[in-house]
Protein backbone atom coordinates (compact mmCIF):
# COMPACT_ATOMS: atom_id res chain seq x y z
CA UNK A 1 0.00 0.00 0.00
CA UNK A 2 1.57 3.28 -1.10
CA UNK A 3 1.22 6.35 1.07
CA UNK A 4 -0.65 8.26 -1.65
CA UNK A 5 -3.29 5.50 -1.95
CA UNK A 6 -5.73 6.78 0.66
CA UNK A 7 -8.66 5.01 2.26
CA UNK A 8 -11.39 7.14 3.80
CA UNK A 9 -13.49 5.75 6.65
CA UNK A 10 -16.56 7.70 7.71
CA UNK A 11 -18.65 6.91 10.78
CA UNK A 12 -19.50 7.65 14.38
CA UNK A 13 -16.60 6.29 16.47
CA UNK A 14 -15.70 6.49 20.13
CA UNK A 15 -12.49 8.25 21.14
CA UNK A 16 -10.44 5.05 21.59
CA UNK A 17 -11.45 3.72 18.17
CA UNK A 18 -10.57 7.07 16.62
CA UNK A 19 -7.15 6.95 18.24
CA UNK A 20 -6.49 3.53 16.69
CA UNK A 21 -7.72 4.55 13.24
CA UNK A 22 -5.94 7.91 13.07
CA UNK A 23 -2.51 6.41 13.64
CA UNK A 24 -2.75 4.21 10.51
CA UNK A 25 -0.80 5.80 7.61
CA UNK A 26 -2.88 6.19 4.47
CA UNK A 27 -6.23 6.16 6.29
CA UNK A 28 -8.40 9.28 6.55
CA UNK A 29 -11.06 9.16 9.26
CA UNK A 30 -14.17 11.32 9.25
CA UNK A 31 -15.98 11.16 12.58
CA UNK A 32 -19.62 12.11 12.73
CA UNK A 33 -23.20 11.00 12.02
CA UNK A 34 -23.94 9.22 8.76
CA UNK A 35 -26.92 11.29 7.75
CA UNK A 36 -30.07 9.50 6.69
CA UNK A 37 -28.61 5.98 6.76
CA UNK A 38 -29.09 5.25 10.47
CA UNK A 39 -28.52 1.51 9.93
CA UNK A 40 -24.93 1.88 8.76
CA UNK A 41 -21.97 1.57 11.12
CA UNK A 42 -19.52 3.20 8.72
CA UNK A 43 -18.72 3.81 5.06
CA UNK A 44 -15.38 3.06 3.45
CA UNK A 45 -14.33 5.05 0.38
CA UNK A 46 -11.45 4.14 -1.91
CA UNK A 47 -10.61 3.95 -5.58
CA UNK A 48 -12.86 0.89 -5.69
CA UNK A 49 -15.92 2.90 -4.65
CA UNK A 50 -18.00 3.45 -1.53
CA UNK A 51 -18.83 0.44 0.64
CA UNK A 52 -21.04 0.20 3.70
CA UNK A 53 -19.33 -1.77 6.50
CA UNK A 54 -20.34 -3.16 9.87
CA UNK A 55 -17.93 -2.31 12.70
CA UNK A 56 -16.95 -4.32 15.77
CA UNK A 57 -14.77 -2.70 18.45
CA UNK A 58 -12.72 -4.81 20.88
CA UNK A 59 -10.04 -4.10 23.44
CA UNK A 60 -8.09 -7.21 22.44
CA UNK A 61 -8.70 -9.90 19.82
CA UNK A 62 -7.17 -13.36 19.97
CA UNK A 63 -8.01 -16.56 18.11
CA UNK A 64 -11.19 -17.11 20.12
CA UNK A 65 -12.38 -13.55 19.44
CA UNK A 66 -11.64 -14.02 15.75
CA UNK A 67 -13.87 -17.09 15.54
CA UNK A 68 -16.68 -15.19 17.28
CA UNK A 69 -16.38 -12.51 14.62
CA UNK A 70 -16.40 -15.12 11.85
CA UNK A 71 -19.81 -16.30 13.12
CA UNK A 72 -20.98 -12.69 13.39
CA UNK A 73 -19.93 -12.03 9.79
CA UNK A 74 -21.77 -15.14 8.60
CA UNK A 75 -24.96 -13.88 10.26
CA UNK A 76 -24.57 -10.48 8.54
CA UNK A 77 -23.92 -11.90 5.08
CA UNK A 78 -23.59 -9.20 2.43
CA UNK A 79 -22.15 -6.54 4.72
CA UNK A 80 -18.35 -6.53 5.13
CA UNK A 81 -17.17 -6.56 8.74
CA UNK A 82 -14.38 -4.35 10.12
CA UNK A 83 -12.74 -5.02 13.48
CA UNK A 84 -11.12 -2.11 15.32
CA UNK A 85 -9.06 -3.27 18.30
CA UNK A 86 -6.35 -1.93 20.55
CA UNK A 87 -4.44 -5.17 20.11
CA UNK A 88 -4.73 -8.29 17.96
CA UNK A 89 -2.68 -11.47 17.89
CA UNK A 90 -1.06 -12.86 14.75
CA UNK A 91 -3.31 -15.93 14.84
CA UNK A 92 -6.41 -13.73 15.14
CA UNK A 93 -5.35 -11.67 12.12
CA UNK A 94 -4.72 -14.85 10.12
CA UNK A 95 -8.20 -16.23 10.92
CA UNK A 96 -9.88 -12.90 10.14
CA UNK A 97 -7.98 -12.55 6.87
CA UNK A 98 -8.92 -16.08 5.77
CA UNK A 99 -12.61 -15.22 6.28
CA UNK A 100 -12.57 -11.81 4.63
CA UNK A 101 -12.91 -9.73 7.81
CA UNK A 102 -11.06 -6.41 7.80
CA UNK A 103 -8.97 -5.44 10.81
CA UNK A 104 -7.24 -2.31 12.12
CA UNK A 105 -5.44 -2.35 15.46
CA UNK A 106 -3.51 -0.10 17.81
CA UNK A 107 -0.27 -1.95 17.10
CA UNK A 108 -0.26 -0.51 13.58
CA UNK A 109 -1.65 -3.57 11.76
CA UNK A 110 -4.27 -3.09 9.07
CA UNK A 111 -5.76 -5.42 6.48
CA UNK A 112 -8.77 -4.45 4.40
CA UNK A 113 -9.56 -6.48 1.29
CA UNK A 114 -12.60 -5.52 -0.78
CA UNK A 115 -13.37 -5.46 -4.52
CA UNK A 116 -10.92 -2.96 -6.00
CA UNK A 117 -9.07 -2.45 -2.70
CA UNK A 118 -6.21 -4.16 -0.89
CA UNK A 119 -4.95 -2.13 2.08
CA UNK A 120 -2.30 -3.90 4.17
CA UNK A 121 0.12 -2.67 6.82
CA UNK A 122 2.17 -4.61 9.36
CA UNK A 123 2.60 -2.94 12.72
CA UNK A 124 5.76 -2.88 14.78
CA UNK A 125 4.50 -1.53 18.09
CA UNK A 126 4.69 -3.85 21.09
CA UNK A 127 1.52 -5.13 22.80
CA UNK A 128 0.61 -4.15 26.33
CA UNK A 129 1.92 -6.36 29.11
CA UNK A 130 -1.33 -7.02 31.00
CA UNK A 131 -2.95 -10.32 30.00
CA UNK A 132 -5.81 -12.56 31.07
CA UNK A 133 -4.94 -16.02 32.40
CA UNK A 134 -2.96 -17.51 29.52
CA UNK A 135 -3.45 -21.10 28.42
CA UNK A 136 0.12 -22.14 29.09
CA UNK A 137 1.73 -24.31 31.76
CA UNK A 138 -0.81 -25.61 34.27
CA UNK A 139 -3.59 -23.49 32.74
CA UNK A 140 -2.91 -25.20 29.42
CA UNK A 141 -3.70 -28.58 31.00
CA UNK A 142 -7.24 -27.34 31.66
CA UNK A 143 -7.66 -26.42 28.00
CA UNK A 144 -6.29 -29.79 26.89
CA UNK A 145 -8.64 -31.69 29.20
CA UNK A 146 -11.60 -29.80 27.74
CA UNK A 147 -10.45 -30.35 24.16
CA UNK A 148 -9.82 -34.08 24.57
CA UNK A 149 -13.51 -34.56 25.42
CA UNK A 150 -15.27 -31.34 24.35
CA UNK A 151 -18.83 -32.71 24.41
CA UNK A 152 -18.79 -33.63 28.10
CA UNK A 153 -20.06 -31.21 30.73
CA UNK A 154 -17.85 -30.89 33.81
CA UNK A 155 -18.09 -29.45 37.28
CA UNK A 156 -15.19 -27.25 38.31
CA UNK A 157 -13.89 -29.67 40.91
CA UNK A 158 -13.99 -32.58 38.45
CA UNK A 159 -12.10 -30.60 35.80
CA UNK A 160 -9.49 -29.51 38.36
CA UNK A 161 -8.94 -33.13 39.42
CA UNK A 162 -8.72 -34.29 35.80
CA UNK A 163 -6.15 -31.61 34.89
CA UNK A 164 -4.26 -31.81 38.20
CA UNK A 165 -4.73 -28.08 38.85
CA UNK A 166 -5.98 -26.00 41.76
CA UNK A 167 -9.62 -25.00 42.05
CA UNK A 168 -8.61 -21.32 41.92
CA UNK A 169 -6.72 -21.65 38.64
CA UNK A 170 -9.49 -23.78 37.13
CA UNK A 171 -12.07 -21.12 38.09
CA UNK A 172 -9.98 -18.36 36.51
CA UNK A 173 -9.46 -20.27 33.27
CA UNK A 174 -13.14 -21.15 32.96
CA UNK A 175 -14.17 -17.56 33.72
CA UNK A 176 -11.90 -16.37 30.92
CA UNK A 177 -13.19 -18.99 28.47
CA UNK A 178 -16.79 -18.06 29.32
CA UNK A 179 -15.95 -14.40 28.66
CA UNK A 180 -14.38 -15.44 25.33
CA UNK A 181 -17.64 -17.18 24.39
CA UNK A 182 -16.12 -20.65 23.92
CA UNK A 183 -17.33 -22.27 27.16
CA UNK A 184 -20.89 -22.05 28.49
CA UNK A 185 -22.28 -22.76 31.97
CA UNK A 186 -25.32 -24.93 32.60
CA UNK A 187 -27.23 -25.17 35.89
CA UNK A 188 -26.57 -23.50 39.24
CA UNK A 189 -24.63 -24.02 42.44
CA UNK A 190 -22.66 -27.20 43.01
CA UNK A 191 -24.33 -28.90 40.04
CA UNK A 192 -23.23 -26.22 37.59
CA UNK A 193 -21.54 -27.67 34.52
CA UNK A 194 -19.23 -26.09 31.97
CA UNK A 195 -19.30 -27.30 28.40
CA UNK A 196 -17.20 -26.30 25.36
CA UNK A 197 -19.34 -24.52 22.78
CA UNK A 198 -16.64 -23.75 20.22
CA UNK A 199 -13.83 -26.33 20.26
CA UNK A 200 -12.33 -24.91 17.05
CA UNK A 201 -11.77 -21.54 18.72
CA UNK A 202 -10.44 -23.15 21.91
CA UNK A 203 -7.94 -25.27 19.97
CA UNK A 204 -6.61 -22.23 18.11
CA UNK A 205 -6.43 -20.22 21.33
CA UNK A 206 -4.53 -22.99 23.14
CA UNK A 207 -2.10 -23.40 20.24
CA UNK A 208 -1.57 -19.65 20.11
CA UNK A 209 -0.77 -19.29 23.82
CA UNK A 210 0.99 -22.57 24.65
CA UNK A 211 4.47 -21.19 24.05
CA UNK A 212 7.15 -23.66 25.11
CA UNK A 213 10.87 -22.90 25.45
CA UNK A 214 12.22 -26.35 26.28
CA UNK A 215 15.76 -27.38 27.04
CA UNK A 216 17.01 -29.30 24.00
CA UNK A 217 19.54 -32.14 24.29
CA UNK A 218 20.88 -33.42 20.96
CA UNK A 219 21.79 -37.03 20.25
CA UNK A 220 22.41 -39.57 17.53
CA UNK A 221 21.22 -43.17 17.40
CA UNK A 222 22.05 -45.46 14.51
CA UNK A 223 19.03 -46.91 12.71
CA UNK A 224 18.52 -48.21 9.20
CA UNK A 225 15.11 -46.54 8.66
CA UNK A 226 13.15 -43.65 10.21
CA UNK A 227 10.53 -46.08 11.56
CA UNK A 228 13.25 -48.20 13.18
CA UNK A 229 14.68 -45.03 14.73
CA UNK A 230 11.32 -44.16 16.28
CA UNK A 231 10.86 -47.70 17.60
CA UNK A 232 14.38 -47.83 19.07
CA UNK A 233 14.07 -44.49 20.86
CA UNK A 234 10.65 -45.22 22.36
CA UNK A 235 11.48 -48.82 23.22
CA UNK A 236 14.80 -47.99 24.85
CA UNK A 237 13.37 -45.16 26.95
CA UNK A 238 10.44 -47.32 28.03
CA UNK A 239 12.64 -50.23 29.08
CA UNK A 240 14.78 -47.81 31.10
CA UNK A 241 11.71 -46.47 32.93
CA UNK A 242 12.21 -42.93 31.62
CA UNK A 243 8.89 -41.16 31.22
CA UNK A 244 8.66 -39.96 27.62
CA UNK A 245 6.24 -38.99 24.87
CA UNK A 246 7.13 -38.69 21.21
CA UNK A 247 6.09 -35.48 19.48
CA UNK A 248 6.54 -33.63 16.19
CA UNK A 249 6.77 -35.45 12.85
CA UNK A 250 7.68 -38.75 14.53
CA UNK A 251 4.48 -38.78 16.60
CA UNK A 252 2.42 -37.56 13.65
CA UNK A 253 3.71 -40.49 11.57
CA UNK A 254 2.16 -42.83 14.15
CA UNK A 255 -1.09 -40.96 14.80
CA UNK A 256 -2.02 -39.46 11.41
CA UNK A 257 0.61 -40.34 8.79
CA UNK A 258 1.19 -37.74 6.10
CA UNK A 259 4.84 -38.34 5.24
CA UNK A 260 6.72 -41.62 5.47
CA UNK A 261 10.05 -40.25 6.69
CA UNK A 262 10.79 -38.68 10.08
CA UNK A 263 14.59 -38.22 9.97
CA UNK A 264 14.56 -36.21 13.21
CA UNK A 265 12.76 -37.60 16.24
CA UNK A 266 11.66 -35.15 18.95
CA UNK A 267 10.67 -36.59 22.29
CA UNK A 268 9.50 -34.96 25.52
CA UNK A 269 11.14 -36.55 28.56
CA UNK A 270 10.75 -36.07 32.29
CA UNK A 271 12.11 -32.76 33.52
CA UNK A 272 14.35 -34.31 36.20
CA UNK A 273 16.47 -36.52 33.90
CA UNK A 274 20.10 -35.48 33.35
CA UNK A 275 21.51 -35.55 29.80
CA UNK A 276 23.79 -38.49 30.70
CA UNK A 277 20.78 -40.48 31.88
CA UNK A 278 18.99 -39.81 28.61
CA UNK A 279 21.93 -40.89 26.46
CA UNK A 280 22.39 -44.08 28.50
CA UNK A 281 18.68 -44.91 28.54
CA UNK A 282 18.20 -44.32 24.83
CA UNK A 283 21.50 -45.79 23.67
CA UNK A 284 22.28 -42.57 21.81
CA UNK A 285 25.55 -40.72 21.50
CA UNK A 286 26.12 -37.06 22.36
CA UNK A 287 26.49 -34.76 19.33
CA UNK A 288 26.48 -31.03 18.68
CA UNK A 289 25.24 -31.30 15.08
CA UNK A 290 23.83 -33.86 12.60
CA UNK A 291 21.49 -35.12 15.35
CA UNK A 292 18.58 -37.46 14.65
CA UNK A 293 17.04 -37.32 18.14
CA UNK A 294 16.22 -34.28 20.27
CA UNK A 295 15.24 -34.70 23.92
CA UNK A 296 12.90 -31.90 25.05
CA UNK A 297 12.52 -30.95 28.70
CA UNK A 298 10.23 -28.34 30.22
CA UNK A 299 10.43 -26.93 33.75
CA UNK A 300 7.95 -29.64 34.82
CA UNK A 301 6.26 -32.66 33.28
CA UNK A 302 3.16 -30.91 31.90
CA UNK A 303 4.09 -31.86 28.27
CA UNK A 304 3.64 -35.52 29.24
CA UNK A 305 0.07 -35.03 30.50
CA UNK A 306 -2.67 -37.08 28.84
CA UNK A 307 -0.11 -38.89 26.64
CA UNK A 308 -1.47 -41.72 24.50
CA UNK A 309 -0.27 -45.08 23.17
CA UNK A 310 0.25 -45.45 19.42
CA UNK A 311 1.83 -48.61 18.00
CA UNK A 312 2.91 -49.52 21.56
CA UNK A 313 4.85 -46.24 21.94
CA UNK A 314 3.95 -43.23 24.08
CA UNK A 315 3.11 -40.07 22.14
CA UNK A 316 1.91 -36.69 23.36
CA UNK A 317 -1.85 -36.24 23.28
CA UNK A 318 -3.21 -35.06 19.92
CA UNK A 319 -4.01 -31.57 21.22
CA UNK A 320 -0.40 -30.95 22.33
CA UNK A 321 0.86 -32.60 19.16
CA UNK A 322 -1.10 -30.06 17.11
CA UNK A 323 0.57 -27.16 18.93
CA UNK A 324 4.03 -28.77 18.72
CA UNK A 325 3.67 -29.33 14.98
CA UNK A 326 2.70 -25.70 14.40
CA UNK A 327 6.07 -24.63 15.80
CA UNK A 328 7.99 -26.97 13.50
CA UNK A 329 9.41 -25.01 10.54
CA UNK A 330 9.73 -28.23 8.50
CA UNK A 331 6.24 -28.69 7.03
CA UNK A 332 4.79 -28.23 10.51
CA UNK A 333 1.71 -26.27 9.47
CA UNK A 334 0.87 -28.82 6.78
CA UNK A 335 1.16 -31.72 9.20
CA UNK A 336 -0.78 -29.86 11.91
CA UNK A 337 -3.66 -29.20 9.51
CA UNK A 338 -3.65 -32.87 8.46
CA UNK A 339 -3.67 -33.98 12.11
CA UNK A 340 -6.55 -31.62 12.80
CA UNK A 341 -8.63 -33.11 10.01
CA UNK A 342 -7.80 -36.76 10.62
CA UNK A 343 -7.39 -37.11 14.39
CA UNK A 344 -9.00 -34.07 16.05
CA UNK A 345 -12.01 -33.24 13.90
CA UNK A 346 -12.53 -29.56 14.71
Amino acid sequence: MKQRDLVKLEGRFEAEALRVLRQIPGMVVIAGPLGADRGADAFLDSAGGRVRVAVEIKQRANAATAWQLVHTAEARAGTPLLLIANETTAEARAILGEHGIAVVDGLGNAHIELPGLLFHLEGHRRPQQSRPTRLSGKAGLIAQALLLDPDRGRQVQDLAKEAGTSLGLTHRVLARLEAEGIVAAEGKGRNRLRRVTNPTALLDLWAEESVERPTRTLGYLFAQTPRQLIKEIGGNLGRSDVNYALTGAAAASLVAPLVTAAPLVEVWVTATAAPEELYDACGAGMVTESQNVVFLQAKDDTPLAFCELADELWVVNRIRLFADLLRDPRRGREQADHLRREAIGF
